[in-house]
């Protein structure tokens, strides 16, 4: 496990410096992507629409067990060959398990959002925010739109940083693999509509079961980076509003570093919003908090984001020295 922590700080250095460069996934496919089309393939064959839900929950519980051992035996067969190359090998999962973590990206893509929102206005923003939220942006005014910003780099902290760095962690390839293509699973199809609610069921509920630690531990991260960043007291509040208000989530993860973040930033979150035409009225977290965000707040979380990432690369150098 100690080689873990070693390739496993490497890559965290490597992501937050290098991100996903462009010139290489022109070229090649992102694992990814290659996850995405298998999920694809397989929801086409199980999920027929003239199927009972009976049968649709079954064949998903099937296919998400299927591909989660797909997955894992495709990690083992890697970490295997990496063993046999010696040097050359550790260097490549260094690279494999960098491809799989998600800062860099994450935090280009939210800043992305306030530069839109200064240079290009509310019609900028909408486009910049509809790439990394679900919910409809047209409806969003300023504030609106630096939430849905806050929250997704909040959230994907949890699902695209600390959870795949914890199962590489533990298990290896193996782990951080059968992670991503659990996480790519539910969001591709554990979606509660029509088409979804049945087949994708246990995709959903096995992703909240494995992001249940990560967002956990992304919540004391963010408090963490908060302490380095802003100080002792926005720390205090950013781990007591994550303790008071995650639970006021609909999701039973997304609510912890979201709240972490909120309590950091003194602002308030969630709320009321749209996805699909259809309203999702949920209580504020840090109801207190200032609800006027705009795009200095969104830069002020993409620098916490950072501390909270530095911290976790921090835990996993000081894990590589201890044992």
């Amino acid at each position: 496990m100690e080689t873990h922590f070693a390739i496993l700080t490497l890559a965290l250095l490597a992501d937050r410096l290098l991100g996903d460069p462009p010139w290489l996934w022109e070229r090649v496919k992102h694992p990814v992507v290659l996850f995405g089309r298998a999920i694809d393939f397989a929801e086409r064959i199980g999920n027929r629409p003239f199927g009972s839900d009976s049968v649709r929950r079954r064949n998903g519980l099937f296919v998400i067990i299927f591909l989660l051992l797909l997955a894992a035996a495709v990690g083992g067969a890697l970490s295997w060959i990496f063993g046999v190359l010696g040097v050359v090998g550790f260097l490549l999962e260094v690279g494999t398990v960098t491809v799989l973590l998600a800062q860099k990206s994450l935090g280009d893509h939210v800043s992305r959002v306030a530069v839109a929102l200064r240079n290009d206005g509310l019609s900028g923003a909408r486009e910049a925010v509809s790439r990394i939220v679900g919910r409809d942006p047209e409806g969003l005014d300023e504030s609106g739109i630096c939430r849905a910003a806050i929250e997704s780099l909040a959230e994907n902290f949890s699902d695209g940083v600390v959870a795949p760095a914890l199962w590489y962690a533990v298990f290896g390839l193996p782990g951080i693999l059968a992670y991503k293509m659990l996480n790519t699973a539910d969001s591709m199809i554990g979606h509660k509509n029509e088409r979804y609610r049945a087949f994708g069921w246990a995709s959903a509920r096995l992703d909240d079961l494995a992001n249940w630690p990560a967002a956990r531990l992304s919540a004391v991260l963010i408090a963490l980076g908060a302490v380095f960043h802003r100080g002792r007291d926005a720390g205090a509040r950013s781990l007591e509003t994550a303790f008071r208000d995650a639970a006021l989530h609909r999701s039973p993860n997304a609510g912890w570093p979201e709240s972490a973040m909120a309590g950091a930033l003194g602002v308030a979150l969630a709320g009321e919003r749209s996805y699909g035409g259809v309203a999702v009225r949920e209580p504020f977290l840090n109801a207190a908090g200032r609800r006027q965000v705009n795009s200095g707040d969104i830069d002020a979380a993409v620098r916490l984001f950072y501390s909270a990432c530095a911290s976790i690369t921090a835990l996993s150098a000081v894990l590589f020295l201890l044992l």
